[in-house]
């Protein structure tokens, strides 16, 4: 396929078996199980080795995709990207644009995406029809911003196709902060605001389905664990470090992902997907432990430009089986959502998102962090007004 041609290549099924599928009434009811506080030595061996693996082999992997990324008619495509002016997000916006989508850069900055779009556009003259972009300010570390970016595009009334979750932080070695709301900065801006967004946002999803919401992940949610009883990390069961703090919000978003997947039904036409974009050149070595840090400095050849690591968002965005595949993992009732690989291809998340009891805790927990009631999704694919804290009726 034009998307990427590993969609025709048998590679769209379920992951493989190798991991449990865990249901909520899978542990004996009788016995209290106790509380985990963190990764066992060896899911924590084994998902560092994921992440090594990922650094040094995933150019071979991805040797088969084309770069940049051939994409599939999109000219009907209504998409929001965020953080889509630098990094992985400014090269989704773009290619989607000069595919012929009708491209939302919901960014801090609206200045510096309007000095993008004018740069763009005197490159792209001559080529076809001016890109069709616009620039909507969005802060994720105000859910406050979050609740107002959905409001006034729900009140647009016409259809989202594709909402990408890509702006993240990931603040090397400095010390724990919080936004305004009071909740740690990785764990608000990688897992809070975009949960928020994504739900707020259903009403257009519904009337552009079949849609996706396509969040931007990454391989260290391996080595991440969620205290649900503490998701800011400050009740001093666990040392807090940056590495701790964005691990945790990715993997938190898999788990909230892989129950919101559960949670819309067939007939919404929603697809939920969380992708990786691989191991892309940025300055993340310092706070890594020593064996990846000589990893980054042996290998440079071998991470990902922005541009490379955009085709599985891309992919994950565009490949016109993505539907269907989602669909096959509801119907086998597979614990976690789907998850596209660096490589374009479905993969596994990791074994700690395969726990559905802390996935459901999660999801919980999330809700009521970001203001919304527990029948939020239900309520809003039936067409009703659901009440959030951060911004009135929705």
């Amino acid at each position: 396929m034009d998307g990427g041609s590993s969609s025709s290549s048998g590679t769209w099924s379920s992951p493989d078996d190798d991991e449990p599928k865990q249901r909520p009434g899978d542990s004996d009811p009788g016995r209290k199980s106790k509380k985990k506080t963190g990764l066992g030595w060896i899911e924590w061996l084994r998902g560092w080795w994921s992440v090594i693996h990922e650094c040094l082999f995933q150019r071979i992997l991805a040797s088969h995709l084309q770069n940049p990324l051939p994409l599939p008619p999109v000219n009907e495509l209504t998409c929001i990207v965020t953080g889509s002016t630098s990094g992985i997000g400014l090269q989704i916006a773009r290619q989607l644009a000069e595919a012929g989508a009708h491209v939302v850069m919901a960014v801090r900055k609206p200045k510096a995406a309007q000095d993008l779009i004018q740069k763009w556009q005197n490159e792209w003259s001559g080529m076809g029809l001016p890109l069709n972009i616009e620039v909507m300010e969005l802060d994720l570390l105000s859910l406050d911003s979050v609740a107002r970016f959905a409001e006034a595009w729900n009140a647009r009334m016409g259809p989202l196709h594709v909402l990408i979750n890509n702006a993240g932080i990931f603040s090397i070695g400095e010390p724990q902060k919080f936004s305004k709301d009071g909740y740690e900065e990785h764990m608000q801006v990688n897992h809070l605001a975009p949960a928020l967004l994504a739900i707020l946002l259903l009403p257009s999803l519904i009337r552009g389905s079949p849609s996706r919401i396509v969040n931007v992940n990454s391989v260290m949610h391996y080595v991440g664990f969620v205290d649900d009883e503490d998701m800011n990390v400050v009740s001093g069961r666990r040392k807090y470090s940056s590495l701790v703090g964005y691990t945790s919000s990715k993997l938190a978003q898999v788990m909230f992902s892989s129950v919101l997947h559960k949670r819309l039904p067939a007939e919404a036409g929603i697809s939920v997907l969380c992708v990786s974009p691989g191991v892309v050149h940025t300055n993340v070595a310092r706070d890594l432990p020593r064996i990846v840090q000589a990893a980054y400095h042996l290998i440079p050849y071998f991470i990902f430009s922005p541009e490379e690591g955009a085709r599985s968002s891309l992919f994950a965005a565009t490949d016109p089986l993505v539907p269907e595949y989602c669909e096959l993992l509801k119907s086998d009732d597979w614990p976690v959502c789907a998850f596209i690989s660096q490589e374009c291809r479905p993969a596994n998340p990791s074994e700690e998102a395969h726990n559905l009891e802390t996935s459901y805790r999660v999801w919980e927990t999330t809700l009521e962090m970001v203001g919304l009631p527990s029948d939020c999704v239900e309520k809003l694919i039936e067409g009703q007004d659901v009440n959030c804290r951060y911004g009135g009726a929705h």
